[in-house]
């Protein structure tokens, strides 16, 4: 798996309307889940009591949270693609978001993105990209959506 490397705002432009890749695997452990647990405050069972989830949930195991799979966001993207030459980069958005399906422990994603569209905002680049988290051996995904990075790319002299 290669990475694709982008150095600049009109090299990230040129690839607009283009899947740019699809990370490799991670897999959701159940360390991980009760981490994102002790972290948000949200301990609901569902997550985190693997007797109980097995006994009494429809999955049969703890899942991950919803909110955990979108954090990894920006760990799986860079996996995809490289952004060179910035100052700062910021999550800005997330639009159309729907969890199709639940994540249950030791699961393996990955996530397929494509580039939507570049606006350049004085010299920030406004990326939006479609996302798809796709959980191995499954046939939906565990979500999809738009989520929106901007980069402020160095001056280019």
């Amino acid at each position: 798996m290669s990475i694709l490397t982008i150095r600049s705002l009109p090299e990230l432009e040129s690839h607009v309307g283009h899947e740019m890749g699809v990370s490799a695997y991670h897999t959701i452990t159940q360390e991980q889940i009760n981490q994102f647990a002790d972290a948000t405050l949200d301990h609901q069972w569902i997550h985190v009591d693997a007797e109980r989830a097995k006994a009494e949930s429809p999955f049969q195991a703890t899942i991950a949270h919803g909110y955990l799979t979108v954090a990894l966001l920006p760990f799986l993207w860079q996996q995809i693609v490289a952004i060179e030459n910035l100052k700062m980069q910021v999550n800005y958005e997330i639009e159309q978001l729907r969890f199709n399906q639940a994540v249950t422990v030791n699961s393996q994603v990955r996530l397929r993105a494509t580039l939507l569209s570049v606006a350049n905002l004085r010299g920030i680049a406004k990326a939006r990209l479609s996302v798809t988290l796709e959980i191995l051996d499954s046939k939906k995904p565990a979500y999809t959506g738009v989520i929106t990075f901007l980069y402020h790319f160095q001056d280019q002299a």
